[in-house]
């Protein structure tokens, strides 16, 4: 079977959406237009990294760029680590590596489904009431 030219995959996490696009190329990662090793704060370079060095060397003949949008930047790098790793699962079109990714952290290849409770009367939130006082 003929390997694609082209992989766009997404990938979500609270309130932020991230694309993945992978092409054939030189082992570049760019996240919103940015090269990935000037990323910062660091925690979120290494949380979008998590797939990559899983796969290994198999990933220097790809080019990766993600655009995230939405959120904050821990929901960013989250939603860009699940389409990165679907990209990846998807470009490579390998089973083990797919189990590698599930066995290892299952919103590798599944969205997260948590949401904000959204807010009710009566409080300031979702769950806080406001305290009753009798006298």
């Amino acid at each position: 079977m003929k390997a694609p030219t082209i992989v766009q995959t997404t990938g979500k996490r609270k309130a932020a959406i991230a694309r993945a696009t992978v092409r054939k190329g030189q082992g570049q990662m760019r996240f919103n237009g940015i090269p990935l090793e000037l990323v910062e704060p660091e925690i979120v370079r290494q949380k979008i990294q998590e797939p990559l060095l899983m796969v290994g060397d198999r990933v220097r003949q790809l080019n990766i760029s993600v655009r995230a949008r939405g959120g904050g930047i821990i929901g960013q790098a989250s939603a860009a680590r699940t389409a990165v790793a679907r990209g990846l699962v998807e470009w490579l079109k390998d089973d083990g590596l797919r189990s590698t990714f599930r066995h290892y952290d299952r919103t590798l290849l599944v969205n997260d489904p948590r949401r904000k409770l959204p807010k009710r009367p009566g409080g300031r939130g979702a769950r806080a009431r406001r305290q009753k006082s009798y006298r």
